[in-house]
C-alpha cells in the first residue's frame, strides 16, 4: 500500500473509526495501541492511522484545536503556515478587495483554509497528489468545500487569469536532503518564476523565508516580515496597487506616517516598502527609509527590537519612536534616557553597565541575592549556558536580566529588569 492509498483508507468508514479511537492517543502508548488495534484493523491501516495521530499532535502548535480534525503529511506539518499568520495574510488580502484567489503550491491547504474563512473563494493547486488529497479532506472536515477547489497540477501550467489575486508558497525544503533551502532560486518553483507570476496578477503575495537577503527582493513590491509571539515566522512579498497609494508621493506618505502612526495600516501596498508586523496584536510598522541612528552611551532604558523589526531593517524607525540611539553601530539594541511605550521593542530598566568580567558578575549577583537570571546575547562570543554554569546561580530571592553585548566596540555586560518588573 503506497502513501496515497493509505491516506485514502483513512477517509473510509473503517479509517474514520480507527482515527476516532486514537483521538486521545499518547505517544507513550503507541506500541500497546498498535498491538491492540491490529487485532481488529488491517496492519497497514493501523500504521497509517498512528502516523496521522502523530502528525495531528505535532500540528497543534500551528493549527490549535483544528488540528484534531485535520489531515496532514510530514512535509505539510513542516511547511504549513501557522494559522495565526495565515489568518493575518487572509485578512490583509480581503482588505485589499480580493474575493477570488489562486493558491499555488497549496500543500495541505493551511492558507486556503484561512482565505476561505476570510470569505475568499480559492483555487488551491499542488502537484503532489497526497498533499491535494489532504487539502480536499481538510476543506471537507472544516466545512469549506464550497469555497475551496483543489486541483492537482503543476502550478507553472495553471492559468490564473480572472482571479483577483495569486498567492505562491514555494517549497523551501529539499526532499532529497531533508533540509531548508536558502537560495531563493532553488525554491520549487524558483523565486524568479513566482515573481513573474505575481506581476501578472492584480494583487499577489509570495511567502518566502524571513532570512532572505534584502538585495534579492524586487523593488516594485512591498516586503513584510511577520513575527508571532516574538518569533519571526516568515516574510511576504506583496505586489499590487494600493487603494490610495497612487495619490501619495513617497515623501508625502512618509510624512503622513510620521504624523499619524496609525496610517501604517496594511490596507494598501507600498512598492519598495519594508514592513514589520507583530502578531497576535497585529501592530504593523511601515519603514520611512531612515538612516541608521547614531550610537551613544547606554541610558536608563534598553530596548530589544522584535525580530521582525530587525529582519526588516526598521530599527531606525523604532529609534525615532522612542527618541533612542544604538549602543553600538553593529548591534541592534537601542537605548534611551526615558521610557517610551512601543509595541515594536521590549523595554528593560538598566541598573548596571560594566565591562565583561565573570568573577565581578558572580560577586554582584551574589551580593544582590539573584537566584534567577535571564541571559541574552547579541554581538558577544560568550555562550549563555556556559556563563550560567560558571555563575552557579541558585537560592537567591531576586531575578535579573543579563545582556552580553558590545558598547562602542567593547565587550560589556548590562544588568536590568523588564519594564513590567522595574521598580
Amino acid at each position: 500500500m503506497n502513501d496515497l492509498d493509505a491516506f485514502v483508507g483513512l477517509l473510509a468508514p473503517e479509517g474514520q473509526s480507527l482515527l476516532a479511537e486514537l483521538r486521545d492517543h499518547t505517544p507513550s502508548d503507541e506500541l500497546a495501541a498498535a498491538t491492540r488495534l491490529r487485532r481488529t484493523y488491517p496492519a497497514p491501516l493501523v500504521s497509517a492511522a498512528l502516523g496521522q495521530a502523530r502528525l495531528r499532535q505535532r500540528a497543534v502548535a500551528k493549527f490549535g484545536a483544528d488540528a484534531g480534525r485535520m489531515y496532514f503529511t510530514p512535509n505539510g506539518v513542516e511547511q504549513s503556515t501557522r494559522a495565526t499568520v495565515a489568518a493575518h495574510r487572509a485578512a490583509r488580502l480581503a482588505a485589499l478587495g480580493v474575493r477570488t484567489l489562486a493558491d499555488l503550491c497549496c500543500g495541505i491547504g493551511g492558507d486556503a483554509i484561512a482565505l476561505a474563512r476570510a470569505g475568499i473563494r480559492v483555487l488551491a493547486v499542488d502537484r503532489d497528489p497526497l498533499a491535494c488529497a489532504a487539502a480536499r479532506a481538510n476543506a471537507e472536515a472544516l466545512g469549506l468545500t464550497e469555497l475551496i477547489e483543489v486541483r492537482c497540477a503543476d502550478v507553472t501550467e495553471v492559468d490564473t487569469a480572472g482571479y483577483d489575486a495569486v498567492f505562491v508558497d514555494p517549497a523551501r525544503r529539499s526532499k532529497a536532503r531533508g533540509g531548508r533551502i536558502f537560495d531563493p532560486e532553488a525554491y520549487s518553483p524558483p523565486l524568479s518564476w513566482a515573481v513573474e507570476a505575481a506581476r501578472k496578477a492584480p494583487v499577489a503575495a509570495l511567502k518566502i523565508a524571513p532570512g532572505v537577503p534584502h538585495e534579492a527582493l524586487p523593488e516594485d513590491a512591498e516586503t513584510e516580515w511577520i513575527s508571532d509571539g516574538g518569533d519571526v515566522k516568515e516574510a511576504v512579498v506583496w505586489f499590487g496597487a494600493a487603494k490610495d497609494a497612487a495619490e501619495d508621493t513617497a515623501a508625502g506618505a512618509a510624512d503622513d506616517r510620521a504624523e499619524d502612526p496609525a496610517q501604517d495600516g496594511a490596507d494598501r501596498i507600498t512598492p519598495g516598502g519594508r514592513r514589520a508586523t507583530l502578531l497576535p496584536a497585529g501592530d504593523s510598522l511601515l519603514g520611512a527609509g531612515l538612516p541608521d541612528p547614531e550610537p551613544g552611551p547606554v541610558g536608563d532604558w534598553l530596548y530589544e527590537p522584535d525580530g521582525a523589526v530587525i529582519r526588516s531593517h526598521l530599527v531606525a524607525d523604532v529609534a525615532r519612536q522612542i527618541g533612542g540611539r544604538l549602543i553600538d553601530p553593529t548591534i541592534a539594541y537601542l537605548t534611551a534616557d526615558r521610557r517610551t511605550e512601543t509595541p515594536y521593542a521590549t523595554a528593560y530598566a538598566i541598573t548596571d553597565v560594566l565591562p565583561f568580567h565573570v568573577k565581578r558578575l558572580k560577586a554582584l549577583l551574589r551580593e544582590r541575592e539573584v537566584g534567577i537570571a535571564v541571559i541574552k546575547k547579541r554581538g558577544s562570543a560568550v555562550e549563555p549556558e556556559e556563563l550560567r554554569r560558571k555563575l552557579k546561580l541558585g537560592g537567591g530571592r531576586n531575578s535579573c536580566t543579563i545582556f552580553l553585548t558590545r558598547v562602542a566596540g567593547a565587550p560589556m555586560m548590562l544588568l536590568g529588569h523588564p519594564a513590567a518588573d522595574a521598580r
